[in-house]
């Protein structure tokens, strides 16, 4: 869609004349960006500030859509980065931009290039090459800082540099390196964030959003959000998420890690339902489902009952210290057959830490209970991949071989078992998740390569090539990559269970 006909769309687009405009960018599609509840929320603050405005730009939006200016006639970009393949995105505006992706190559006659988001709480070190300031962690408090001090500078790069050093919050390339500051937490004061803008053109069509909480109490091993991230979890008050719904909104998408766990997680369904609107909540915890909220969901226009298992296996599931069993899965199940759910999704991980194919042979025993409650299962199965400081930092990648090979394992047991046209797999790519391991285990050098595999047409052997060239190693305390002879080994090896 053009850039019109997408404003035409939207409810609470803001407009505003200011003194200083800075272009908000995101490295992703509209479709992706409108879904995020984080640049929405930045989107507000900058524009809260006096003199301030924010226009916004994405990957498939160019110009940007309040003022339809290119980027580069802006003095600050500020994009939002939410992972590791993302960062093409930010090589791809930068260049069709006509801006020098690097920030070693711009001087004062570019923009300053900023950044943020959901990467920095894991590994931002790659971000690293491509901008002159990194905002850690929760930005609705530092983002005003860096405004501010942006403006103070005259939005020179030397000057604002001189300011930021030593305030906590502020990764500075130039200045830090490969040594990544902590990140910044937001006052509780200023949550919950909610949808400014609201439009059919996402994933979330017309779906007003807005926090029950942010971060996790749960020590899950290979999550980011788990207990020690920012002190745990903050529960926004009941009251205060109902009061912030506005009349007109008829979807609403409750946001959070772990938004079952919220303490009066069914009063505020119950509220929102009986209100008349239907809700969505980003993340279902099987250990927490109950009859009553599993009925409001439905009564709130729920057709897929999505829960996450993540291991395997119960063994699998006690190595990355994740509280779902095997008997929530199945209560699950239970509810979604009960309150006539269409579908029962369920989030698995292969390749996590120590599998085997025993576990991918459990799971196609607990296929069979879940199956034989509930007309359609389908699982959503992701390659495991180890990310910056979580306690599984640094385990290897188990392989693409090993991973697929684990996929025609389960796909097979299903065969076997008669279940072929009752579960459903629906897999990522091995093969991209090993990139994504790449630039989470990386260095600098790693978002080097990401400009180079891009530039050489983005695909997967672009950036094996890449990374060889660039010397790209992951650094993590366990970390090491397979090597040619091993991957040589693990291909013949899946070649020889194809064959038998």
């Amino acid at each position: 869609m053009d850039r019109r006909s997408l404003i035409a769309d939207e409810r609470g687009t803001l407009h505003k004349e200011a003194e200083t405009r800075v272009a908000l960018v995101y490295p992703s599609p509209y479709r992706a960006a409108m879904s995020s509840l984080g640049y929405q929320q930045i989107y507000r603050v900058l524009h809260g500030m006096p003199g301030v405005a924010a226009d916004r730009a994405m990957l498939d939006v160019p110009k940007t859509l309040e003022e339809d200016m290119p980027i580069s006639s802006y003095p600050l970009l500020a994009y939002s980065v939410a992972y590791e393949l993302e960062l093409a995105g930010v090589v791809e505006t930068l260049d069709r931009a006509g801006i020098p992706a690097l920030a070693s190559e711009r001087d004062d006659r570019h923009p300053l290039v900023i950044a943020g988001g959901p990467l920095t709480f894991s590994n931002p070190a790659p971000m690293a090459p491509f901008f002159d300031v990194i905002v850690m962690g929760e930005g609705e408090e530092v983002i005003i800082e860096l405004m501010n001090a942006a403006r103070d500078a005259g939005f020179l790069r030397d000057r604002l540099w001189t300011s930021l050093v030593g305030r906590p919050g502020f990764y500075l390339p130039h200045l830090h390196g490969e040594k990544v500051p902590p990140v910044a937490a937001a006052d509780d004061a200023l949550l919950p964030a909610r949808s400014v803008i609201q439009t059919p053109n996402t994933e979330l069509s017309n779906m007003f959003m807005t926090e029950a909480a942010r971060g996790c109490s749960r020590g899950c091993t290979y999550c980011v959000m788990r207990r020690s991230t920012n002190g745990g979890m903050r529960i926004v008050p009941r009251e205060s998420i109902i009061a912030g719904i506005p009349e007109y909104a008829h979807k609403v998408g409750l946001v959070g890690a772990a938004v079952t766990d919220h303490p009066d997680i069914v009063a505020v369904v119950r509220d929102i339902v009986d209100g008349g609107r239907s809700v969505g909540i980003s993340s279902l915890r099987a250990d927490k489902l109950t009859d009553e909220l599993v009925r409001l969901l439905a009564k709130g226009g729920y057709r897929t009952l999505t829960v996450a298992g993540d291991g395997a296996s119960e063994r699998m599931r006690r190595v990355i210290e994740r509280s779902t069993k095997a008997e929530h899965l199945i209560h699950s199940a239970q509810l979604a057959a009960t309150h006539r759910l269409h579908t029962l999704k369920v989030y698995m991980m292969l390749g996590v830490p120590s599998e085997t194919d025993a576990d991918v042979d459990e799971l196609v025993q607990l296929s069979r209970e879940l199956a034989a409650i509930h007309p359609r299962v389908a699982y959503g199965l992701a390659p495991f991949v180890a990310k910056r400081n979580t306690p599984l930092d640094g385990t290897p990648f188990a392989g693409i071989d090993v991973v697929e090979h684990r996929l025609v394992r389960l796909r097979a047991g299903l065969k076997a078992a008669g279940l072929g046209g009752k579960v459903e797999v629906r897999p990522t790519s091995a093969r991209w998740a090993w990139v994504e391991y790449m630039l989470a285990q990386g260095e600098m050098s790693a978002g080097l390569a990401v400009m180079d595999a891009h530039r050489a047409g983005g695909t997967f052997a672009a950036y094996k090539k890449a990374f060889i060239a660039r010397g790209v190693v992951p650094t993590g305390p366990r970390a090491r990559v397979p090597s040619s002879q091993e991957l040589i080994a693990l291909k013949r090896q899946r070649l020889a269970t194809l064959a038998t």
